[in-house]
């Protein structure tokens, strides 16, 4: 097992023990290479009426993908913060009606930046943007801001 298998595991098992839902809707990580994060879903417990993913799962997992990202950076830098997510908007441009993967994969320099801040200041700001393709086409475009401040490790 690799740090970041291990650091995969432990964002999915943060998030189900702390975040109940986030256990029922399925969710978890796929794959993280040290840029790039991928949040999977299926789609059966995310349905809704009208036979596609419900809007609300599709939203929740570019949340968490986002602060997963955010939250990772910190981790492999060993870092501790707490996160929030200050403000979001989202596009819903296509119906998802499977499973699906939310992606994230932040800015280098915008990233490093507020690692710096986070170092300087003990508080950082992180402006994240998540999708979801479906049938090779975006259906879900998610643009969030985080807010760190940091805590003794």
């Amino acid at each position: 097992m690799t740090d970041r298998t291990a650091l995969c595991e432990e964002l999915t098992a943060t998030w189900h023990r702390e975040i109940p839902i986030v256990a029922a809707m399925g969710m978890a990580v796929e794959r993280y290479d040290g840029r790039s994060l991928t949040v999977r879903a299926p789609f059966e417990p995310n349905r809704n009426v009208h036979g596609t993913t419900f809007a609300g799962s599709l939203y929740s997992a570019c949340v968490l993908t986002g602060w997963g990202a955010v939250w990772l950076a910190l981790r492999e830098r060993g870092l501790v913060g707490v996160i929030y997510a200050a403000e979001s908007t989202v596009q819903y441009r296509k119906g998802v009606d499977g499973d699906f993967a939310c992606r994230c994969t932040p800015e280098t320099e915008a990233l490093e930046v507020g690692i710096e801040n986070l170092k300087s200041s003990g508080r950082a700001t992180f402006e994240i943007v998540c999708t979801v393709d479906h049938d090779d086409k975006r259906a879900v475009t998610f643009s969030g801001k985080y807010v760190v401040h940091s805590k003794p490790a």
